[in-house]
């Protein structure tokens, strides 16, 4: 016997699990990826709003990781993601905007999903709600608390919950260029005109709530909409848009992280792996480590 007599069962397919995938494909190791939503991506959701796509979950990535950006470089040799800004904009109530330079920020023209996908050409991918552990071994990419409905993750990270209100407008003014951190405000978070972000110009904001609003309305998101409106009003001097659509991030981004790429477990035979954007344990995470955490802990497995 071998040990992939039995084929290992991948749980959500984000990027962490995708990575994971591709490097068990490449090596000839039998696999079954299950997602239990109806698309694949997690938290790099790019759902079609109003006849676009527009993405509610990671707003851009950036890219650190020498073999990242070759993985990057391929995406941009085909069209799928392109460099987009170094610089943000940051405001706060009663305060003149100002500008925050960072590292170079990428995007994508069809939505970070079509990344996913791209890796998950030629992989099926089952939809799936896992109850408890399927047999044989097993990686969970997802976050730790949906982790441990399953099984113990080894000393869990807690997330903080998130509300995406997307919003259209007739038309957009603004006063930043492309996103905007807002400090000091009790709804928003984080701003994208995704109109630039996607490189055709359409009248779209997506805004990121403060992670206490978020659980204030988690358990009816909609009622997020008109506050967050109304806020977005009061802090840009802008008209009201003409639709909104509201998503709940239950698990929206990790309060820490963990001190290594991922985890690997073995007991009573089977081997438990877990891997996400938590795994980091260099910098804050985001999607490049969601990405290295399922890359290594695929080569780890087959070691």
């Amino acid at each position: 016997m071998t040990r992939f007599d039995a084929p290992v069962t991948i749980v959500g397919a984000g990027i962490a699990g995708a990575a994971c995938a591709t490097v068990l494909r490449d090596a000839g190791v039998p696999f079954r990826l299950v997602e239990r939503g109806r698309a694949v991506g997690g938290r790099m959701a790019s759902p079609e709003l109003h006849g676009r796509r527009v993405d509610i979950g990671a707003g851009y990535f950036t890219v650190r990781d020498p073999e990242f950006a070759a993985l990057v470089s391929r995406w941009e040799s085909a069209g799928l993601a392109r460099p987009w800004t170094d610089t943000f904009g940051v405001l706060a109530p009663d305060s003149d905007p100002e500008t925050s330079t960072g590292p170079t920020r990428w995007r994508t023209l069809g939505g970070l999903r079509s990344l996913v996908r791209s890796m998950l050409a030629d992989v099926p991918v089952e939809s799936v709600t896992v109850e408890g552990l399927p047999d044989g071994d097993v990686v969970l990419a997802m976050p730790d608390p949906q982790a441990a409905r399953l099984t113990t993750v080894p000393e869990p990270v807690d997330y903080q919950p998130v509300l995406t209100v997307v919003v259209g407008f007739d038309e957009l003014r603004l006063p930043f260029r492309d996103a905007a951190f807002v400090n000091d405000h009790p709804i928003v978070e984080f701003l994208a005109d995704d109109g630039a972000r996607r490189g055709d110009g359409a009248p779209v904001l997506v805004a990121h709530t403060t992670a206490e609003f978020a659980r204030a309305h988690l358990g009816d998101p909609d009622t997020a909409a008109d506050p967050v409106v109304t806020a977005l009003v009061e802090l840009l001097d802008t008209d009201r848009p003409s639709w909104t659509h509201v998503h709940r991030w239950s698990f929206g981004k990790p309060e820490s992280s963990h001190d290594a790429s991922f985890a690997l477990i073995e007991s009573d035979g089977r081997r438990t792996g877990f891997a996400g954007d938590q795994w980091c344990p260099n910098g804050a995470p985001r999607v490049e480590s969601a990405w290295r955490s399922g890359t290594d802990l695929g080569r780890a497995l087959l070691t």
